[in-house]
């Protein structure tokens, strides 16, 4: 009976030693701009706290695009694309050309149209599953043809033809 709870005891003190280490393994990060920290990972979530670039944070979780962090200004969940895992580098080249990728900018003037999701790794993508109100959701969301037309008129927009791009041979 001894060498049994002698053995559970080892059994639990490793298994405490497991948690704090894997606890002491938390990343650290950067800001690579100004973002708002949120409760929640949604870009309407309240507002928590403000980030200033080169602020660093803990990085504590993920989820889709967004990182859980923890800052001197607060905690929650910010874009995946405003920080920078490990310790700001000097000289910030590398940064300023993340920086510009995160904020739609490719240059002066240039503004990149293109939006990505980053952070979904095998296990999660093995794990989705179809969800039929997620996509009523999404559904919900689309206009009819009569109902672009009205916003396009309001606002202004005018209907533009572009050619084809040449077929690569």
């Amino acid at each position: 009976m001894n060498i049994i709870k002698a053995g559970t005891a080892a059994m639990a003190a490793l298994a405490g030693l497991l948690v704090l280490s894997g606890a002491m393994a938390a990343e650290t990060g950067v800001a690579l701009k100004a973002d708002t920290i949120r409760a929640e990972p949604f870009g309407d979530a309240k507002a928590v706290a403000t980030l200033a670039a080169s602020d660093k944070v803990t990085i504590l979780g993920k989820e889709g695009g967004w990182l859980k962090v923890s800052s001197a200004k607060g905690k929650g969940w910010v874009r995946m694309l405003s920080i920078r895992k490990g310790d700001a580098k000097k000289g910030g080249s590398e940064a300023a050309g993340v920086l510009k990728m995160a904020s739609g900018r490719a240059g002066t003037g240039k503004v990149v149209a293109t939006t990505g999701i980053r952070g979904l790794n095998e296990e999660e993508l093995k794990a989705a599953k179809f969800n039929e109100e997620e996509i009523k959701l999404a559904e919900s969301y689309s206009a009819t043809p009569d109902q672009a037309q009205q916003f396009a008129k309001k606002g202004k927009l005018v209907a533009r033809q572009f050619d084809y791009l040449p077929e690569v041979k």
